[in-house]
This record gives structure tokens, C-alpha cells and sequence, in this order.
């Protein structure tokens, strides 16, 4: 079971953007340091009061530097709003320095905002995702190539520095509907899943069409699912309930706002429909089935349940979802989760 922790360089009331990669930086310290197998950057745009990670490439390439051991992942490269090539050579450089370490999360992004912001039509964002994905395979395969699509073109383009590893970094795809979740195992790619809109009994049958589809396309294996959670661990049950109790609910409040705010023009009935179920969460649903919350050994009956439910081979905790919890209690669930969880899984 592959244990990561899922970044997103929070901001905090009242603090500085400096405050904010200096403490994401620490705690990337102190998983490398404590033995934890991954950090995965998220991707945020225009949002002052939640995150300083609009560049994830380039903080990746900081992580490479200060890091030996643990792989650096991106969660996930919204490729729409990029251009592919350079999206190649960032990545290839990154994949260099840390010495073949890098694993890069791709997706679209649900939120419409980043979008218009960047004057690009979110109606645009499923063709370009693909005419991008079908650019970085090529740029990363040693050869020049051109290129003709609705949205990008490329003339005899050679993409300097390939990556370390072959023949790419390794992609995983983030997925949240039925038809996404179709798409990535045609595709062949690893999946990236969550609890943060549907609950568990929708995941497991999306989980399930996943698989189904991979086997039907010819693809080798069962495919390799990772699930980003809410991790919280502490020494006591009631702590671990206790202490992240206003930070989860917020969380999912928030969620619930952004997924009501991002429908495109003329609404989307399933995004209207999740947000009214998250709005409705109390917080024993929240712990029933959307977060791993615990002492060790209750964290360690939780991951286990979900390897069975969902077969899951990859674990990516989000270690202070809704952005409150003190660093003093980040950073001792991390220690928890390291020392005390991980072990029962290796």
C-alpha cells in the first residue's frame, strides 16, 4: 500500500504567503524525513484565501532539490490551461533533477472560474485535455513530431530534456463522474478517486466499471487506484474526533459552495445534486464513511476496509483539508501516520 499526502500550501488568516510555502515545506521535511512514499501537489488559481500553489511544476522542482527519497507527485496538471509542449519540458526537467521521481496527476478541473480567468471556454476543456495527453506522449518519445488539432499545432517539435523515466513519469488521471471513470481505463491510466462528492456506494460501483472497462480494453492488470482522503490521527478517540470536528465541516461546506458555484452556463444537474448533498452532511455521515479519522489502530481497520471495498493500492491523505487545524497537530498526525499506521501495510 503506497502512503502519500496530498499538498495544497495552505493559506492561513491572517498570514503571509511566505508563511504559507514555509510551512508546506516543513511538513514535506518532515514525511521525507519520517519515511512517508509521497507528497502530491495540488493545482490552485485566484484563490487568496486558500492557497498559495498555483504552480505546482514549480514547486515540484523545489521538493526535487530538498528531497532524496520520496517520490513527487502532481494532483493533478490541469491541462487545459496550458500549453502542452512546455507542460513536457517542465515536467522532463523535473523528472531529471529529482533523479526519475516524478509522478504527474493530470485532469481538467470542474472549476469554471480558472477558466474564464484564463479566457479559455471551459467547453474547450475536454477537447484540449485529449489533444494534450496525445502531445505529451509523443513529446516524450524521444522523436520530433508534428502535430494537428482543433486547439494546438506542433511543427516538427524535439522536446529537450526526455524525462528519466520510460517511457514517461507515470500518469494517474483524476476522475469524478461515471463517464471519467470509463474514460482513464480506456485510456490505460491509473486513477486518482476521492469522497469528496459521492459517497462510498457510488464510488465502489465507479470503481467497479473502471476495472470492467480496463479488462475490456486489453490493458494488463486491474489498474492502480489511489483514494485522497481526510487523514486525521491522533493518540486518543477523542481527540481524533474532536480536534479536526470544525476543520471537516468547513471543508465540506466549502466543497459544497464550489461545486454549486462552478456549473457552466446552463447549470448541470448532477453537480447541483452533489453540492445539496454535501450541504446535508452532518458530522457522524462525515465519519461514517469520508474520512479516516482515529488512533492507529482504528486508522489502520479504515484503510483496511477500504483495500477491501474498493481495492485501493495507494492512500493520499489530505493532512488539513478545510484549513484550521494548528501545524503542531498537522505535523503529529503525520508521525502517527508514519510510524504507527503505514508499518501495518508494509
Amino acid at each position: 500500500m503506497h502512503f502519500g499526502m496530498f499538498m495544497e500550501f495552505g493559506c492561513r488568516k491572517g498570514g503571509s504567503d511566505a508563511e504559507a510555502f514555509r510551512e508546506g515545506l516543513d511538513l514535506v521535511d518532515a514525511a521525507e524525513s519520517w519515511g512517508m512514499d509521497s507528497s502530491w501537489l495540488s493545482e490552485f488559481h485566484f484563490s487568496p484565501d486558500r492557497s498559495v500553489l498555483s504552480s505546482p511544476i514549480v514547486v515540484a522542482a523545489a521538493l526535487a532539490a530538498r528531497t532524496q527519497r520520496m517520490r513527487i507527485g502532481i494532483a493533478v496538471y490541469v491541462l487545459p490551461l496550458n500549453n502542452p509542449l512546455r507542460i513536457a519540458e517542465e515536467a522532463a526537467t523535473v523528472d531529471q533533477i529529482s533523479g526519475g521521481r516524478l509522478d504527474f496527476g493530470i485532469g481538467r478541473s470542474g472549476f469554471v472560474r480558472s477558466y474564464n480567468s484564463y479566457n479559455i471556454d471551459y467547453g474547450e476543456s475536454q477537447g484540449r485535455f485529449e489533444e494534450a495527453l496525445q502531445i505529451l506522449r509523443k513529446a516524450w518519445s524521444g522523436k520530433k513530431f508534428s502535430f494537428d488539432g482543433t486547439f494546438y499545432k506542433v511543427t516538427d517539435a524535439l522536446v529537450v530534456p526526455q524525462p528519466v523515466q520510460k517511457p514517461y513519469p507515470p500518469m494517474r488521471m483524476a476522475a469524478t463522474s461515471a463517464a471519467t471513470f470509463k474514460t482513464v481505463a480506456e485510456q490505460g491510466l491509473p486513477l486518482f478517486v476521492g469522497l469528496r462528492g459521492d459517497g462510498l456506494a457510488t464510488l465502489v460501483e465507479n470503481i467497479k466499471m473502471y476495472r470492467e472497462t480496463w479488462h475490456r480494453s486489453g490493458h494488463e492488470g486491474d489498474g492502480s487506484v489511489y483514494l485522497r482522503v481526510p487523514v486525521y490521527a491522533a493518540s486518543t478517540e477523542t481527540a481524533a474526533f474532536e480536534e479536526p470536528r470544525d476543520n471537516i465541516i468547513y471543508y465540506f461546506e466549502r466543497q459544497a459552495r464550489l461545486i454549486a458555484a462552478s456549473s457552466p452556463k446552463g447549470g448541470n444537474a448532477e453537480r447541483s445534486n452533489t453540492a445539496a448533498t454535501l450541504s446535508a452532511l452532518s458530522y457522524e455521515d462525515i465519519l461514517r464513511d469520508r474520512v479516516a479519522f482515529g488512533t492507529a489502530a482504528q486508522l489502520i481497520d479504515r484503510v483496511n476496509e477500504w483495500r477491501d471495498v474498493l481495492g485501493i493500492d495507494g492512500i493520499t491523505a489530505e493532512m488539513n483539508a478545510g484549513g484550521m487545524l494548528s501545524e503542531a497537530q498537522v505535523k503529529n498526525s503525520l508521525r502517527i501516520i508514519a510510524s504507527d499506521v503505514m508499518p501495518a501495510f508494509k
